[in-house]
């Protein structure tokens, strides 16, 4: 059987939706079940899970103690979870994907600007109505966009772009895991709809973080049948 390589994301160990298939169970329970069930992969079948180092790890050090985990679990993550930086100098990327990239970005944030526009200039609108004496909301809305609105919407939209626009490449951790996938020739595990669509973008294989225990489940099973 051919050895497998798995990038696990945050999401991998995490998504709410894996653990209601295993039952209902605290989280201290089910991470440590999936990380017994990576252990029995790496030593029975060569398959190596690897985890972006320190981002996703911090991430999912982070969410281990916010959840009360033991100290087990923390050392279990250390043992059976492979720590790896991504090669960020050498793993080369088609500036195709990264053009789309941006400028899916800066679609999201356009979109985000429009609509907080809408609603500074409702709220304004609101508020003029119930203290003049206008007989609709129309007889005061080009006055506002006229004297009141439109200089703070100007500065609004300055403020917003330099707030979401400087140094802006989405998050880091979700990058480490596509560049890292990417530098082993590994499959994404996530449940992230973002990195599923970049994956796809990379030519990378994606796993869907609620059926990851399945498949594992389903490689161990087979290797006890023949025994």
């Amino acid at each position: 059987m051919l050895k497998q390589r798995f990038v696990l994301d945050t999401s991998a160990l995490t998504d709410v939706r894996a653990r209601e298939k295993t039952g209902d169970q605290t989280f201290n329970v089910y991470i440590t079940s999936m990380l017994d069930t990576i252990a029995e992969a790496r030593l029975r079948l060569g398959i190596s899970c690897y985890i972006p180092y320190p981002s996703v790890y911090n991430e999912l050090l982070e969410f281990a103690k916010n959840n009360e985990c033991d100290e087990m679990v923390i050392a279990k993550m250390d043992t059976w979870l492979v720590k790896k930086t991504p090669d960020r100098y050498e793993v080369k990327i088609p500036s195709k994907i990264f053009y789309e990239y941006v400028d899916h970005m800066r679609s999201r944030i356009n979109k985000g600007m429009n609509i907080a526009e809408n609603m500074i200039l409702e709220a304004a609108t609101v508020c003029l109505f119930t203290t003049t004496k206008a007989e609709s909301r129309k007889d005061i809305e080009s006055e506002i966009k006229r004297e009141v609105i439109g200089s703070l919407i100007n500065k609004f939209r300055e403020k917003y772009r330099t707030a979401m626009r400087y140094g802006i490449l989405d998050s880091a951790p979700d990058i480490d895991v596509l560049l890292l996938s990417k530098e082993l020739d590994a499959a994404v595990v996530a449940s992230d709809e973002g990195i599923c669509r970049w994956s796809e973008q990379l030519g990378l294989r994606f796993v869907d973080a609620k059926t990851f225990p399945l498949m594992l489940g389903e490689y161990l099973s087979k290797t006890r049948e023949t025994k």
